[in-house]
């Protein structure tokens, strides 16, 4: 695995541990095309960037960069992640703002990394598709 600070979303997610770029559903089932990351193609995130205009122009690379963060949408999120997932938005914004890109993947990496085989875990199903390894 290598370290790709092009693949960490505006929204402080890692895109490597996204189901979406393992190339599967919520539901289980194989997308149609495999998600290359937030950042490709200029793509508009499903959950923030669509309703941001900081991030949608350009203004902002990462939400911690605007002056209100966390807003209320981040907020909404980063709830949801950390009952769903055990992970928070805002605490990953606030670990690149403070500890920088290459120390927040590496920190990810170290947490999803599949003990069998050594790729990536999902973190929205902790599963391995490399292996079939689950943490939960």
């Amino acid at each position: 695995m290598g370290m790709d600070v092009s693949l960490v979303a505006p929204c402080g997610i890692y895109c490597v541990l996204c189901v979406a770029y393992h190339g599967y559903t919520m539901s289980g089932k194989r997308r149609k095309h495999v998600c290359t990351g937030c950042r490709e193609y200029d793509k508009t995130c499903a959950f923030l960037k669509r309703d941001c205009e900081l991030l949608r122009d350009g203004s902002v690379e990462y939400c911690y960069m605007c002056e209100e963060f966390p807003c209320d949408n981040l907020r909404r999120l980063d709830e949801r992640y950390r009952k769903k997932y055990d992970t928070s938005l805002i605490g990953n914004l606030l670990e690149i703002r403070d500890e920088g890109l290459e120390s927040f993947i590496t920190v990810q990496l170290e947490r999803y990394t599949c003990p069998e085989c050594g790729e990536t875990i999902c973190m929205h199903t902790y599963k391995c598709y490399n292996c079939g390894y689950t943490i939960r």
